[in-house]
């Protein structure tokens, strides 16, 4: 079955400026936590901005893309580390207003090896996340040219979809939209595990309060009597996501873990009218009756996302 669903002309975006094998320096403005003060998890979570200023990355990258990082030294095999992706957290003018100060969200990534024991610290995240102002980090990108905002904003309504640092892109991607006076409906579904995980949550409070056609809803999953994760919104807040997903405006943007597009699209086939469901959600006969048994490897064979979703997912 063929998506016949309207075909959306998206922002378009350059990539690949800067390639790996030759990286330009950044230089580190900012580097603060964005995870609020008595969290519960063990996560630590920061906003670090990065100056680009005089390299071909500047006035080049927009909210859906990423930067690559590349971390100095060598892996255990004796070989220059790999270059990680890292989603822009900031609006096309930049952080600085003029597209040359662009952020990233970066969790370190803290773990413990169970087989080999001992403390497994992520290369390029804790790298990253210890660099002081002025400090200089190798960039590569921009990457990416699908998980960005349509040519033309005001033609949609949107619904985001967001956990942990997956909220980054749509932090750039409101103050396009919000900023530039777009009045189209947006709601952002941002899940975390503990309230104090919910990244940006105090600027989102105030962004929703200052903006009356924008709607902030959170949903955390491990602690407070209405534990919940995103998918959960869909039947909880049907109210406000309702009206926008029947619309034929609206436009549906996932991003965080990898498996929340399933729970996403398993509430979407529970919950949403059949007529509205197929605007985003094309689902094989065989298994449209079995929605508890979904799998992640059905996606984009018998569970086909139309146009109007765009995802982002990582492991």
């Amino acid at each position: 079955m063929t998506d016949s669903s309207p075909h959306i002309l998206m922002r378009s975006a350059q990539m690949h400026v800067v390639r790996p094998a030759e990286p330009v320096t950044a230089t580190v403005v900012s580097n603060e936590l964005c995870t609020a003060a008595g969290r519960k998890s063990a996560g630590f979570t920061r906003h670090i901005a990065l100056d680009l200023t005089g390299t071909a990355l500047a006035g080049a990258c927009i909210p859906g893309q990423s930067l690559g990082v590349i971390p100095p030294g060598l892996d255990a095999q004796g070989r220059p580390h790999k270059l990680r992706l890292y989603s822009l957290a900031s609006p096309t003018r930049g952080e600085d207003g003029h597209g040359h100060v662009h952020s990233v969200t970066v969790k370190r990534m803290i773990d413990e090896h169970l087989v080999h024991p001992g403390l497994f610290l992520g290369v390029a995240s804790n790298y990253l996340c210890d660099r002081a102002p002025g400090d200089k980090v190798l960039v590569t990108g921009p990457s990416g040219k699908k998980f960005v905002l349509p040519q033309d904003v005001a033609a949609h309504d949107y619904v985001f979809f967001a956990t942990g640092t997956g909220v980054a892109p749509f932090r750039g991607m409101l103050i396009d939209l919000l900023e530039a006076g777009c009045t189209s409906k947006v709601v952002l579904v941002l899940g975390a595990a503990y309230a104090t995980d919910l990244l940006y949550h105090k600027w989102l409070e105030e962004l929703a309060a200052k903006h009356p056609n924008f709607a902030y809803i959170t949903a955390v999953s491990r602690e407070g009597a209405q534990r919940a994760y995103v998918q959960d919104r869909l039947r909880t807040h049907e109210g406000v996501l309702g009206p926008l997903l029947a619309s034929p405006r609206g436009l549906v943007y996932i991003c965080g873990i990898a498996g929340m597009e399933l729970g996403i699209f398993q509430h979407m086939a529970r919950g949403l009218p059949e007529q509205v469901r197929e605007q985003y959600l094309r689902v094989d006969a065989e298994v449209a009756g079995d929605v508890d048994n979904w799998q992640r490897a059905m996606i984009h064979r018998q569970i086909r996302p139309t146009r109007r979703v765009l995802m982002e997912v990582y492991a």
